[in-house]
């Protein structure tokens, strides 16, 4: 914490006054399930990013993050909260979201940003600085939003200012997450129980196939979930089990959105599946759920890639993996392993030479413990 508060200094000339801390997130199992009135069961993870904040005595709002050198200080006013269109837009995007929910800044503030989550590796990275920057908001105003509107006000922000037509899953984790538990979610109602991760490893993968979700075929796939939604009459993909959705799966005409519905459909009884076996310290029937999400993104979804099917692939057959899965929206980004703690280490080198002998590059890869939500350090 030192370093940050060295680094405000540097680049503001004057001491922070909070410095907050929101992490990233691993989803291991429900994707794409979220935004469809399902459940989802991620756990955040000891990666993630820091903001440290003061307040000015004008209405100026200035923003630096140590991950992007190059943009140097982003500055604007709390009354002209246009996009700077460059990474600054989503804490400008929550702080937007924060007026429009009856909380708007009364003064200017200098806010500085610093992480150590890759980007575009799907790990939230862009959850992770929304919920920091609600949290330093929160603690620097003294305003009274509690963990879960922390979520809402991060997703209100990513929906309406960056454009991404996400859930609410990677803010919720980020802002609630439990230490040693994942957080089985019904995202349609925000009703959650913790579920402990026992005795096994979390492993992520990072395919080093950076995806956008605001560039990439994300908002295609929920416009499609719409789509199938309207042919079955259900108030949403996930209010219907599988026995219900094979009956009627011939309502819906495009072959492409029935694949699409059956990924959600099926996902979410997964999630809720995988959550008792989770419950039940059966590592083995969750890893093989986890390797059915796999194959159902894949072929039902369509939102994987060859480096991520590979990876997946590897991970499935190598000794001591409960389930390999690809994690978060997709088009790119890590996978995330279920392994037995002595297999973690062995793992993690023969996945780094399968992967080079493939690719002629030796992918990043992270042992993560399940952490806490959002948190205040000063």
């Amino acid at each position: 914490m030192k370093e940050i508060f060295d680094s405000f200094s540097e680049i503001y000339n004057r001491q922070p006054e909070v410095i907050c801390f929101a992490p990233g997130r691993v989803n291991l199992i429900g994707e794409h399930t979220d935004y469809n009135g399902g459940h989802v069961f991620p756990c955040a993870i000891d990666l993630g990013i820091f903001c440290a904040a003061s307040r000015r005595e004008d209405r100026t709002l200035r923003f630096y993050s140590a991950d992007f050198p190059e943009t140097g200080v982003v500055s604007c006013t709390a009354d002209d909260l246009t996009p700077r269109h460059c990474w600054a837009d989503y804490p400008i995007g929550v702080i937007r979201a924060f007026a429009a929910f009856g909380y708007p800044l009364p003064c200017g503030a200098d806010l500085y940003f610093s992480g150590d989550l890759p980007d575009g590796a799907g790990l939230s990275s862009s959850a992770a600085l929304e919920t920091a920057t609600g949290a330093a908001l929160r603690e620097l105003f003294g305003l009274p939003v509690t963990g879960q509107e922390l979520a809402v006000l991060g997703q209100f922000a990513e929906n309406r200012f960056i454009g991404v037509n996400c859930g609410i899953m990677d803010q919720f984790a980020s802002a609630m997450g439990r230490k040693g538990s994942a957080l089985l979610l019904n995202a349609n109602t925000l009703e959650y129980r913790c579920a402990p991760l026992g005795d096994a490893a979390l492993v992520i993968v990072n395919s080093g196939v950076k995806h956008s979700l605001a560039g990439s075929a994300y908002n295609d796939r929920r416009r499609e979930c719409e789509t199938a939604t309207r042919a079955l009459k259900a108030p949403y993909l996930c209010a219907l089990t599988p026995g219900k959705f094979e009956r009627r799966a011939c309502l819906i005409e495009n072959e492409i959105c029935r694949k699409r519905a059956r990924h959600a459909v099926y996902e979410n009884q997964r999630a809720l599946d995988a959550a008792k076996a989770l419950e039940n310290g059966d590592l083995p029937e969750f890893g093989r759920l986890m390797n059915e999400s796999h194959r159902s993104l894949r072929d039902d979804y369509e939102v994987s890639c060859e480096e991520l099917d590979f990876l997946a692939s590897t991970a499935q057959a190598f000794p001591g993996v409960y389930g390999a899965r690809m994690t978060g929206g997709g088009f790119g980004g890590c996978t995330v392993n279920l392994i037995k703690k002595e297999a973690a280490q062995p793992f993690t080198e023969a996945i780094k030479a399968a992967y080079l002998k493939r690719y002629s590059k030796i992918p990043e890869v992270y042992a993560v413990s399940a952490g806490d939500g959002a948190v205040c350090l000063k």
